[in-house]
């Protein structure tokens, strides 16, 4: 059997260009969830990358560093995604 070697620059990576698919209503739970954190703590702006949410309870956190350990259940939303379904 003959394998046709290719050459690395064949080869794309879209996992940086292609935003991940997130449910919708775990986008709105999750805007719900910085829109309280933003009603509680209006001291603190402009810090938040984002939420953490669980995706069968829909509980979350507000996160803010840009790239999080998430539990197996959880799914991070970033704020320019909540920032759109908020307005």
């Amino acid at each position: 059997m003959y394998a046709l070697k290719q050459e690395p620059d064949n080869y794309t990576n879209n996992t940086q260009t292609q935003p991940a698919l997130i449910d919708p209503a775990l986008i709105r739970a999750a805007a719900q969830i910085y829109h309280t954190y933003c009603e509680v703590h209006p001291e603190i702006t402009g810090n938040a990358s984002g939420v953490a949410i669980n995706r069968s309870n829909h509980r979350g956190k507000v996160i803010f560093i840009s790239h999080p350990a998430l539990l197996p259940e959880e799914c991070f939303v970033p704020l320019n995604q909540i920032e759109s379904y908020m307005y």
